[in-house]
């Protein structure tokens, strides 16, 4: 029988990351391309997928029959059992029924979830919480996405709108948030949160190597990573402070969920994870009970960023 194989992708703002995986669950092939959001290009997405699946195909020499099915990962409120993106804020999707267009074009099944639902369970089938029942997912990028396993399954709540953590407020008189609220994880700990912090200490006239990485939006993740391997004081009171608000969201999580183990993840993880993770740790055990930190481990995401597309191939049914 000839081997069949599975496209996943990784569907973000800016770029679509996308690879083939064999039947022993192996990447043979991968791509990424750029995606232009915001007006109404849904219709670019969708392009853009298709182009990215027909791309992974032609560079790869794999045939359109010998694909069992596709499955992708994507920003915003997705109904997983429908397809339906119910709202997404960074791509142009409200209501949108991303699923037919794609199974029309290539006539196999195609899954989708939530980006960070779909990397925690990556991690959690693939990755560094593999092993474990009850998994909390925080992933540091852009902004601040969430994931959460319960007894073994993804649990995404009430119409899939389940593990928003990024918008868990921890100080209600903090900085603003792009959801309207003040004071959120998300505000203090993204890319967004830390660009905003470095902004604000170089528009009060402190010298910072981040001032240029900022001015246009958010830094990338390897000039946070130069900022501080140069003791940049700016770069790292904004890491320090990122980190303090982690660890008292964390301390809530494992308050709340009693999970087994909180995986850290996304591009700063990626980055700088280590520096994160000792930071988190030097003080997580202020806002635990000591009973239930004791039964948590914290790790690093073990799959980088082939975590989403991990998870999205065990969204794949067989």
């Amino acid at each position: 029988m000839a081997e069949s194989y599975n496209i996943c992708l990784d569907i973000g703002g800016t770029k679509v990351l996308g690879a083939i995986f064999n039947s022993k669950r192996e990447i043979v092939y991968r791509m990424k391309k750029k995606t232009k959001a915001g007006g109404d290009s849904s219709q670019n997405v969708e392009e853009v997928i298709i182009n990215v699946a027909k791309d992974l195909l032609e560079g790869s020499g794999i045939k359109k029959n010998q694909i069992h099915a596709i499955a992708a990962g994507a920003p915003g409120v997705i109904n997983q059992d429908s397809g339906i993106v119910l709202f997404s804020p960074n791509l142009p999707w409200k209501n949108y029924n991303i699923r037919k267009p794609i199974e029309d074009e290539f006539g196999v099944p195609f899954y989708i979830g939530n980006d960070v639902n779909v990397g925690v369970l990556g991690e959690y089938k693939f990755g560094a919480a593999k092993g474990y029942n009850n998994v909390v997912g925080l992933f540091v990028g852009t902004g601040m996405g969430g994931g959460l396993i319960l007894n073994g399954e993804l649990y995404t709540g009430n119409k899939f709108k389940a593990a928003e953590y990024g918008h868990m407020i921890l100080d209600p008189e903090g900085p603003l948030c792009n959801c309207g609220q003040r004071g959120c994880l998300e505000a203090f700990s993204s890319k967004q949160g830390m660009s905003a912090y470095i902004r604000q200490q170089v528009a009060r006239g402190r010298k910072s190597a981040m001032a240029e990485a900022v001015s246009e939006g958010v830094f990338k993740s390897k000039a946070l990573k130069s900022a501080l391997n140069s003791n940049d004081p700016v770069a790292t009171e904004a890491v320090n402070r990122a980190c303090h608000y982690l660890a008292i969201a964390s301390g809530n999580l494992v308050n709340t969920f009693s999970p087994e183990i909180i995986v850290y993840g996304g591009g700063v993880i990626e980055a700088v994870g280590d520096v994160f993770l000792q930071k988190i740790l030097s003080e997580v055990d202020r806002y635990c009970m000591p009973s239930i930190r004791e039964t948590v481990v914290f790790k690093k995401a073990a799959l980088g960023d082939d975590s989403i597309l991990y998870g999205a191939l065990s969204m794949i049914k067989k």
